[in-house]
């Protein structure tokens, strides 16, 4: 088992960041850490992702690790890694991604849907595979393809919040991905940064209730 893989299955919560940036990201990015979020996604499609990655490397070094979401190709993953992202997570199945990630050391955690998806994955090297969209496809649905597919961890992204959160565990899920709902854009336009910390600090304690 990686380190980052480790982790993952210990802290279970994936934060998406999608969109922000500058000063305001930073503001954010540390309220979530502060309320004990340990893994931070900034995705490739956000302005200036890269240079958020290196800065946020260096920022949380020992607070949270650092990596890059919706890494859809070898170009974009070879971009991540150069600034320092610690794993790739992607919407989508590219095994030239996993295959490079195991050349760097890098954990990646593909996007997938169907069993026959999540498989190919997992025997393409991948060591976690990101269940999405599950907003759509629904928490029975992991329950499901739970069954048959117990040994490969499942991240489940979408639909989750302070509500569902626990059925995602009860499902099967090794970890979830969060974006808005830990992201309150209105808190973060108002500045209430106090209330992204306080709401991850909730996320956090239920799963911590879970172990």
């Amino acid at each position: 088992m990686s380190g980052m893989l480790d982790l993952l299955l210990r802290e279970r919560i994936v934060a998406i960041v999608r969109g922000l940036g500058g000063e305001a990201a930073d503001r954010a990015a540390e309220a979530l850490v502060a309320g004990g979020i340990r893994l931070i996604e900034v995705t490739m499609n956000t302005p200036d992702a890269t240079r958020t990655i290196a800065a946020w490397r260096e920022k949380f070094d020992g607070r949270a690790a650092v990596g890059a979401g919706t890494v859809l190709d070898l170009k974009m993953a070879r971009e991540a890694a150069a600034a320092g992202a610690l794993y790739l997570i992607s919407p989508n199945l590219d095994e030239e991604v996993i295959a490079f990630g195991a050349e760097r050391g890098i954990s990646v955690w593909p996007g997938a849907m169907t069993p026959t998806e999540i498989v190919r994955a997992w025997k393409a090297g991948a060591e976690a595979v990101k269940v999405f969209p599950m907003a759509s496809l629904g928490v029975n649905y992991l329950a499901e393809i739970r069954a048959p597919l117990n040994h490969i961890p499942m991240i489940a992204t979408g639909g989750v919040d302070l509500a569902t959160i626990r059925s995602y565990f009860e499902a099967g899920a090794a970890a979830v991905g969060i974006g808005s709902r830990l992201l309150n854009r209105e808190w973060i336009e108002a500045g209430e940064y106090g209330k992204l910390e306080e709401n991850a600090r909730r996320y956090v304690e239920i799963v911590r209730s879970l172990a």
